[in-house]
């Protein structure tokens, strides 16, 4: 099909062009890969269905929303890093005390980030085998939460990140490919007058309670904030604001396509529901998503159970050390993974950032009351309020 050939094409042009040296070998795109991967990794798998389900018709103008405060917060992160630059001397005591809170917020982030993203490997690794449901999903992410702590605790995960950096590759060509068939879909749509335009099924407080719970697929480009041992304050500040610009015209894009194809019922909102979605976009498609799923998904729990591991050692200054972090994270995994479903993890992880976020924003106010610039001040106090309003009232899609 002509489709087919078209969405192949344009992932074969996405993988060439990010393999090109040029960009590859390009010191800013390096330092801008690992935010732009974790801000549309997982999340780009579960927040069409959900937008589009939940939202209707609105459902671009709420990730429009979603990708602003994110670069909000991350404009906080970026002033607390050039604070960090000038120096430990320019930071008061209340920095340095909210700076230890954010990294505890941080690990513990991650401690639910991992299980949201190794549910996410479960569900898709089923979805096309005659296995698939909840049970069989779950049994695989135990599995799966099995092997890293093993390969943690025996070898530490030095050996499993080429497949970090090889899995971004593979992850971007095919988000490009699935943009390239829902753009020439969309027109096919657009051109026969078949465009659907859904009204809202949530409203009111519970549609902004779920928008707060959904924040954390928009989430990722604070990993630019830890990569002070590889690269310099600027390059760090231009990488994060560079993925947050080129992730909200992405997921723009995307949601854009996506709002306005899908008859109410066509596809029934689950954690796989794009590959639903995408069946009946292009045959090729489903088989390709699953693959960026499992690669994704596998590369970024070991990513987040690395951060969160070495944190806790760090935090605790030796006394839990590494291998015992580790365990204590997948213990808390699997009992997430047996207790709650994927779209509840979701909204715990969403909570758990968003009090991250609160806390930076929190350091960032200290800072913008020691260059005496009241309206940054006054700004960051506000986003350390919607923060902590996220973390409390952030609910699950259903």
């Amino acid at each position: 099909m002509l489709i087919d050939a078209i969405i192949l094409a344009c992932g074969l042009a996405a993988a060439g062009l990010l393999l090109w040296p040029r960009l590859a070998g390009a010191r800013l795109w390096r330092a801008t890969v690992t935010p732009l991967a974790s801000i549309i990794g997982s999340g780009f798998l579960v927040l069409g269905p959900v937008l589009e389900h939940s939202y209707g018709l609105y459902a671009p103008l709420v990730m429009a929303l979603l990708c602003l405060a994110a670069y909000a917060f991350g404009d906080s992160i970026r002033f607390n890093i050039t604070r960090r630059m000038d120096g430990a001397g320019q930071r008061s005591p209340a920095e340095d005390r909210l700076e230890t809170l954010a990294s505890w917020s941080l690990a513990f982030a991650y401690v639910i980030s991992v299980a949201y993203y190794l549910n996410l490997f479960g569900a898709f690794a089923v979805n096309l085998t005659p296995y698939a449901g909840d049970f069989a999903g779950r049994v695989v992410t135990t599995a799966v939460f099995g092997v890293i702590l093993a390969t943690g605790w025996t070898k530490g995960f030095h050996a499993l990140e080429r497949m970090e950096q090889v899995s971004v590759g593979i992850k971007l060509a095919i988000i490009a490919a699935m943009l390239a068939g829902l753009a020439f879909y969309f027109a096919q749509k657009l051109g026969d007058g078949g465009l659907v335009i859904d009204p809202p099924t949530l409203t009111g407080w519970p549609a902004v309670q779920l928008a707060f719970g959904l924040i954390v697929t928009v989430q990722g480009f604070e990993t630019a904030r830890y990569l002070g041992a590889e690269y310099d304050a600027p390059t760090r500040r231009a990488a994060m604001r560079i993925a947050q610009l080129l992730s909200t015209a992405i997921y723009l894009v995307y949601i854009g396509l996506i709002a306005y194809l899908f008859a109410p019922g066509e596809a029934q909102l689950s954690e796989t529901a794009i590959i639903d979605m995408m069946r009946i976009v292009a045959p090729v498609l489903p088989g390709l998503l699953v693959a960026a799923a499992l690669a994704a998904q596998f590369s970024a729990a070991v990513a987040d159970t690395g951060g969160a591991g070495g944190l806790i050692t760090e935090l605790t200054r030796g006394r839990i050390p590494i291998r015992s972090a580790y365990a204590v994270l997948v213990g808390a995994g699997v009992a997430l993974t047996w207790a709650s479903d994927i779209f509840s993890i979701i909204a715990y992880a969403s909570r758990a950032f968003a009090l991250y976020y609160a806390v930076q924003a929190a350091i960032a106010v200290f800072g913008a009351q020691a260059q005496r610039s009241r309206a940054r001040a006054a700004a960051y106090a506000g986003l350390a309020v919607l923060g902590l309003v996220m973390a409390i009232f952030g609910t699950p899609a259903e």
